[in-house]
């Protein structure tokens, strides 16, 4: 390795494992701030608490090195160019690639590293932790209870004075509110006991939780309103009273719950494409079994009518239902009701049961495809940051930090909301699991390139002035060097100077090119026409009309492109909030798009007519807006705006060069 390798990947790598112990420091205290309502004054052990933080670290990687990759890169490469070593790079022939050469080499390690990691180190970490804190339950299950206040767990929500013994499972002065199992809303059953007593046993999911000397109070609700006037209840007295809580209850109260609900989180690549295969094949016997049900029940023999009908050995030329009698038409009728209503019964049930498993099967799909992007996004986001760094020219903490979180959050956002998104089957979880990734590899591209070739990270001039060319009008006045320099003189005209410029030569000269000139300086002083009528030269009425319905149409044509915008944002704010449950917002942002969409729809109108009548005005009738065109070019309102909001401006430029004289 050369002297350059070796000190561009040191400067690196010191760089790299600074920022990576910083951000795990950080991410290690929000865990643990997450479950300090587990660790905090539980009486657990050191070797515990430590066992639940070391288990608790591998699931931090995937957000941890992203960043350390994004920030270390960042800082490195700007504190190249700030010190100017990349000046003394390029002039001695090295390039921001060769520069680069030995970093890319350890982060395609890096990369297979992280994959290595993401399959074998984070599946036992995750399983560690769940069963490190199912062991907890189990062994000191009065952890899952603090004194003085009350603690959900399951469907009963628990109130304990003092807690006794070497494993606190002698409880005092015990309060239990238990929740309706009918799924009504209130406390209706309270249990009160002077003392209690848990216990449990390491080889059981259950704990029993013993109640001494107390008595319990349940309202009865009765279906029928009336009975419930007289305020029906139940009471009761009892020496002894178990209940039994189950464990994995105490386990799904984490914060993260989709660590507890799925095991996807804890196999490996062979592991989830085996369940994968299973589910698949599950998946396929389940709608079979259910497209046989339904077809076994539509069966004119599932009926079971027992019905003769009136007429045999007929041809059918008429209603069916006029072969039985009227008694008989009832009850096939009924019959025939009855059996749609169970066949739809049996779709909503079923709907229910399948969107859980497709919900299932999307999070395997999407945990596996996760175990290759770590290692790729690590290389992309390196490419990322590096030529970011080297064209900032900002080494530190400073603005560095700010540039990879912004973008960092932007790569984690997307990813968020699009694995949310895939697993309710709004796309195909393979590419809810790679969408950040993607987003991220054209920014990589470009950065790179723009490093390459010296340029600045927001100069858009590749871009903008095709675009610009493209929508500017042919008409516009092309003005040669020397018609230049004779605009630029006249810019030290005054307005009268200039009005008889314009006299001058339309009445005397041949060459019509110094009048042009004159007229453009005049217009682009933003001079109204009236004014310039008031001065001498002859302006038609009709253009002065016309100037008036240009403003105007400039104004109704930014009101709509506004409305356009916000009808698209609220448009996509629905899907997200419906994505991520949250229906009353979703419902609201499209009651509120339609709204926009008709304000929209209006001034599209106005604008529409306005323009026509422009044209109407300066003697250009063909140029008017064809009703169809205006419907179709709806969805591209934008670019329509851009290109009719140019045209509109050249041609009023045009007939001014024509008709004042």
């Amino acid at each position: 390795m050369k002297i350059l390798d070796r000190y561009i990947l040191i400067t690196f790598l010191r760089t790299f494992f600074s920022v990576f112990i910083i951000f795990m420091f950080i991410f290690v205290l929000q865990g643990v701030w997450l479950y300090i309502s587990e660790l905090a004054g539980k009486d657990l052990d050191i070797s515990v608490t430590a066992k639940f933080i070391l288990y608790y670290i591998p699931k931090l990687i995937p957000l941890v090195v992203p960043l350390t990759v994004l920030l270390s890169s960042i800082m490195v490469f700007g504190n190249f160019a700030e010190n100017y070593e990349f000046a003394a790079m390029k002039s001695t022939g090295i390039s921001l690639q060769r520069a680069m050469r030995s970093l890319s080499v350890f982060i395609v390690a890096l990369g297979f590293a992280c994959f290595f990691f993401a399959n074998n180190v984070i599946p036992w970490g995750e399983y560690e932790f769940y069963n490190l804190r199912r062991n907890i339950a189990k062994v000191k299950p009065a952890l899952a209870i603090a004194e003085g206040q009350f603690n959900e767990i399951g469907n009963i929500n628990i109130k304990v004075d003092k807690k006794t013994g070497d494993r606190g499972q002698y409880l005092d002065g015990v309060i239990i509110h238990e929740k309706s199992r009918s799924g009504r809303t209130g406390n209706y059953k309270v249990i009160a006991s002077e003392k209690g007593e848990l216990i449990s046993s390491e080889d059981s999911n259950i704990l029993q939780l013993e109640l001494i000397n107390g008595n319990y109070y349940e309202e009865i609700v009765d279906k029928d309103v009336r009975k419930n006037i007289k305020k029906p209840h139940a009471k009761s007295y009892f020496d002894s009273y178990i209940i039994n809580v189950d464990l994995e209850i105490l386990n799904d109260e984490g914060l993260d719950e989709r660590n507890y609900k799925g095991r996807h989180n804890m196999l490996d690549v062979n592991q989830l494409n085996y369940t994968i295969d299973s589910l698949k094949t599950k998946q396929k016997e389940d709608y079979m079994a259910l497209g046989n049900t339904l077809y076994n029940r539509s069966t004119f023999s599932a009926l079971n009518l027992n019905i003769e009908p009136i007429k045999k050995d007929t041809i059918i030329k008429s209603d069916v239902l006029d072969f039985f009698d009227t008694k008989n038409k009832v009850q096939i009728l009924n019959l025939a009701i009855n059996s749609t209503n169970s066949t739809r019964q049996i779709l909503d049930s079923n709907k229910k049961t399948f969107e859980k498993k497709d919900i299932h099967l999307n999070k395997h799909i999407i945990a596996l495809h996760r175990k290759f992007v770590l290692g790729l996004a690590c290389i992309i986001l390196f490419f990322v940051g590096a030529p970011l760094g080297a064209l900032i020219r900002k080494g530190g903490l400073g603005l560095p930090m700010v540039i990879a979180i912004v973008l960092f959050l932007t790569y984690h956002f997307f990813g968020l909301f699009a694995e949310n998104s895939a697993e309710k089957g709004s796309f195909s979880p393979v590419v809810g699991a790679w969408l950040s990734t993607a987003v991220m590899l054209p920014l990589s591209i470009y950065l790179t390139n723009r490093a390459t070739n010296d340029k600045g990270v927001f100069q858009f001039d590749a871009i903008l002035v095709p675009l610009r060319n493209m929508f500017t009008s042919k008409k516009k006045v092309q003005l040669s060097e020397s018609d230049t320099k004779a605009y630029n003189y006249y810019k030290k005209y005054s307005i009268e100077e200039l009005v008889a410029v314009v006299k001058k030569q339309d009445e005397y000269a041949l060459d019509k090119k110094p009048k042009e000139i004159a007229l453009h300086n005049l217009l682009n002083r933003k001079i109204t026409l009236e004014s310039l009528k008031e001065r001498g030269l002859q302006i038609p009425d009709n253009l002065i009309k016309a100037k008036i319905l240009l403003k105007d149409y400039k104004d109704y044509s930014k009101t709509s492109l506004v409305s356009f915008i916000i009808v698209v944002v609220l448009l996509v704010l629905h899907f997200v909030f419906k994505n991520n449950k949250l229906p009353e917002v979703a419902e609201a942002s499209l009651s509120l798009s339609i709204i926009a969409f008709i304000f929209f729809a209006i001034y599209v109108v106005v604008d529409a007519y306005v323009y026509s009548k422009f044209y109407k005005t300066i003697v250009l009738e063909k140029k008017r807006i064809n009703p169809l065109i205006l419907i179709f070019t709806l969805p591209i309102y934008p670019l329509k705006y851009i290109v009719l909001r140019n045209r509109i401006t050249q041609d009023f430029y045009q007939s001014c060069l024509q008709n004042i004289k």
